[in-house]
């Protein structure tokens, strides 16, 4: 399972570092899943979930694509390699709130910015998902393209996306940031990663 890690401003000796959220292999030990950090560095990435991931890709969250204002393009280029990669390779890709925005982005879609939707707790409904997550996302997508589905929404903000064929997944909330395991959230993960829950 390769996690994409959240690039930090260079330090003020120049070094660029790379960050995951502590909360990851914990939440992921609870869905009976390891992770294994991927760079970011394009080509590194690939050749690393290329030998060991073939279990899925996790886009995690953690600042805007550089297409948005972020300052992250090189991370933004690793991620978008890695998800043509595993649409090609059939690989399970699941997208937590910037690795959804960055599914959207690929296929399409327009984010906008949003409010009051940092920092706080709402309610997502579907078809088969009602439930109330966390918040942290400054953009989002209000429609979505063919042959991506919507999954759940928050008034007329996308919340949760699927691809039509595809395994692929995206959330806006944080499963990891949450004080105990979501059943929901061990389940959909358990699903897209092993094919039980």
């Amino acid at each position: 399972m390769g996690i994409t890690q959240r690039a930090l401003p260079p330090t003020e000796f120049g070094e660029s570092r790379d960050a995951l959220d502590v909360r990851w292999p914990v939440f992921l030990a609870a869905c009976g899943l390891t992770g294994i950090p991927l760079p970011n560095v394009a080509d590194i990435a690939l050749k690393t979930a290329n030998c060991f991931t073939r279990g899925g890709i996790i886009l995690t969250g953690g600042g805007d694509l550089a297409a948005y204002g972020g300052n992250s393009p090189h991370r933004d280029e690793t991620e978008a390699r890695l998800l043509r990669w595993a649409l090609t390779h059939d690989v399970p890709v699941l997208g937590v709130c910037r690795g959804m925005q960055m599914i959207l982005h690929a296929f399409g879609s327009v984010l906008s910015p949003v409010n009051r939707h940092a920092g706080t707790r709402h309610r997502v409904e579907g078809e088969s998902l009602s439930r109330t997550v966390n918040s942290y996302h400054r953009w989002a997508a209000t429609d979505v393209k063919a042959p991506l589905s919507v999954l759940a929404r928050h008034g007329h903000v996308i919340e949760a996306i699927q691809h039509r064929e595809a395994p692929l997944t995206g959330v806006m909330w944080h499963p990891e940031r949450e004080s105990a395991p979501n059943p929901q959230d061990v389940t959909m993960f358990r699903e897209l990663f092993l094919g039980s829950s």
